[in-house]
């Protein structure tokens, strides 16, 4: 089955709320939520770097700018939010790539990557999905390589939460609790797998996560 052919949840939860997603994350500072797990990974030149369900390109754009000697790859399965990112890229003068797929199938050869980075990506995932997903993360990292993820934590609260919980399962933003998914990194094959931090920001509960490939 192709991309195009396979379900997924858009990057802003649904089709029409595309067009505000970028206005309403700014307005609710959600650059600094990402500078933050920008920092966690310690970027440096000459590193390859994928950001996981990249969706309008955010993420991909201030790791650039904060490490310009960085190679940068987006992937999300959304091509009007992938498209919005080329666009935003390329006003911006950055050389950033970005390709349509899907986590659970990573189309990378093996051990081509230095870091993974994702946020604000797992709860739009099943439960059945987030194995497949983090085995495929592992699959791509170089050995000593790790693996940044920044989500919503628990219920949460504040206007980001909410929308969160708007187009999003409660079930799946309550799975990111209680060592879940530091236990599914774990079980996927990951060392060092912690939570980091946990914040309160304007988008609700938020928690950082590290985990590394074997060196």
């Amino acid at each position: 089955m192709s991309a195009a052919q396979r379900r997924f949840v858009p990057a802003a939860g649904s089709d029409w709320l595309l067009p505000l997603y970028d206005p309403f994350t700014r307005l609710l500072g959600t650059a600094s939520a990402l500078q933050r797990l920008i920092g966690q990974a310690r970027l440096s030149a000459g590193q390859r770097v994928l950001d996981l369900g990249c969706g309008t390109g955010a993420l991909s754009l201030l790791a650039k700018r904060a490490q310009p000697g960085v190679e940068i790859v987006g992937l999300d399965p959304d091509p009007k939010a992938l498209a919005r990112a080329r666009r935003k890229a390329e006003r911006a003068g950055l050389a950033l790539a970005f390709e349509q797929g899907f986590g659970d199938e990573l189309p990378f050869a093996d051990a081509s990557f230095d870091r993974v980075l994702s946020s604000f990506m797992f709860h739009h995932l099943e439960s059945a999905q987030k194995p497949p997903v983090l085995r495929e993360v592992l699959r791509v990292l170089r050995p000593g390589g790790s693996f940044h993820l920044l989500d919503f934590g628990g219920a949460g609260h504040g206007p980001g939460a909410f929308l969160a919980r708007l187009v999003h399962r409660e079930e799946s933003l309550h799975a990111n609790t209680d060592d879940a998914l530091t236990a599914l990194m774990r079980a996927a094959g990951f060392a060092d797998a912690a939570e980091t931090e946990q914040r309160r920001s304007p988008l609700g509960g938020l928690i950082y996560y590290c985990a590394r490939s074997h060196a």
